[in-house]
């Protein structure tokens, strides 16, 4: 996490080194943002995992001795105190979003890195070459959190590359944020089944529920933005047809 922190905090700092942005008013956002998203991350892992938590204080301040973090709750926190605090300071906020986004999914690649070696984030018992063993655990394993975080690797390059072209207005001020939406529902929706702990709600996956909800949102978003341009394509391949 310290790692995550100091690459997707350099990171953003050369992205808004390029931007007209005050920097000490754009850090203090940033610092306010990843307070609320520890905040929202820890509390969402409690209100899940209520049975073992109850309303013991101590317990739920002790991340140490009971530890549990929702990476969803995290984000929501950052982004929910991101923009609170852009309001307040009258910062337009979808112009800095296109610039945080892909130092955001560096963070996420690097602490599920961390993950994988630390082995707190288990895969499910496979036959394939490329699994391994945890200690304690039966079977060789996935091990998923190595998958996501060279998803993850590729999703902050790709959204930097957006942010590129919306530099160069081939997209609008604020997409990369559906750009984040839809790389970290569908990377968590794909190996969210390969997982061997999961949160369950309603006998359902936690994760695999929300992802579901964000990514069909987004591709149903995109087909409405994209509309013109897909129904220009159909009618040019009908045309095609015709000519031959």
């Amino acid at each position: 996490m310290v790692l995550a922190f100091f690459w997707s905090t350099f990171f953003f700092w050369k992205n808004i080194s390029l931007t007209a942005f005050k920097e000490d008013e754009v850090f203090d956002g940033m610092f306010f943002g990843l307070f609320g998203g520890l905040l929202l991350g820890r509390l969402l892992y409690v209100f899940l995992h209520a049975s073992e938590f109850g309303l013991n204080i101590i317990r739920i301040i002790l991340i140490n001795g009971y530890p549990g973090f929702s990476l969803y709750g995290a984000l929501i926190g950052i982004f929910l105190f991101g923009y609170i605090f852009a309001t307040s300071h009258k910062i337009p906020l979808s112009k800095l979003i296109d610039y945080a986004v892909p130092p955001l999914l560096l963070g996420i690649a690097i602490m599920k890195l961390g993950a994988f070696f630390a082995g707190t984030e288990v895969g499910t018992e496979t036959a394939m070459k490329i699994a391994i063993a945890y200690p304690h655990l039966d079977g060789m394993r996935h091990p998923t959190a190595l998958y996501e975080s060279i998803l993850f690797f590729a999703g902050s390059y790709e959204a930097y590359l957006v942010l590129m072209a919306i530099r160069r207005n081939k997209w609008y001020p604020g997409f990369n944020f559906i750009v984040f939406a839809g790389i970290f529902s569908f990377i968590s929706l794909v190996f969210d089944p390969i997982k061997a702990f999961r949160t369950m709600v309603f006998s359902t996956s936690f994760d695999m529920i929300v992802s579901s909800v964000i990514l069909l949102t987004v591709l149903i978003y995109m087909l409405y933005y994209l509309r013109d341009s897909i129904i220009g394509l159909f009618k040019k391949k009908k045309h095609s047809k015709k000519k031959k």
